[in-house]
């Protein structure tokens, strides 16, 4: 497939804005070793490229600033959920009334909602367990009567805020 000028500068700058990403990446991970710079380079050079070929430019114009407030959130509620769970696990007295929630996903659809569904599944205490025939989210919590749907709802209000889906109220 041809590109136009612009399209073409697009690509490039796309390509060099993800492998600077990735070769940061790469340098926190390695720990910046001298011996690994070039492989770092290389490596960070073909990851875009995939990603490139994979996501195209333009098409997912996540934000980083919000996304570093959901990155924030999902830190500070899997400290206070694995807390929860470790409480309720040690402290017979305290209740567990196991269940399904369901939550109907509002503002994401096809790969944002599978990657929110992904990042929700890394929270202590729930668990998406798929979608029910009309598309509802099962989420299975320890507890049910929590407000698993209103911090769900959060949820996916700030990531959908991170990915660029428009201004969604928190």
């Amino acid at each position: 497939m041809k590109r136009s000028a612009s399209d073409g500068a697009a690509y490039a700058s796309g390509k060099a804005m993800r492998w600077a990403w990735l070769f940061g990446l790469w340098l926190v991970i390695s720990g910046a070793a001298p011996g690994s710079l070039v492989i770092g380079a290389i490596v960070a050079a073909l990851a875009a490229w995939v990603s490139l070929y994979l996501v195209p430019a333009g098409v997912s114009r996540f934000r980083p600033i919000p996304l570093l407030g959901l990155a924030v959130r999902l830190a500070w509620s899997a400290v206070l959920a694995g807390a929860d769970v470790a409480r309720r696990v040690f402290d017979p007295r305290l209740p567990i009334a196991p269940g399904i929630v369901g939550y109907s996903c509002e503002t994401l659809v096809g790969r944002d909602r599978d990657i929110f569904y992904a990042v929700s599944s890394l929270l202590p205490g729930t668990v998406p367990a798929g979608e029910d025939a009309d598309g509802v989210l099962q989420v299975h919590c320890l507890d049910t009567g929590q407000p698993v749907r209103a911090a769900m709802a959060r949820d996916e209000a700030l990531f959908a805020r991170a990915m660029g889906r428009g201004q969604v109220d928190v």
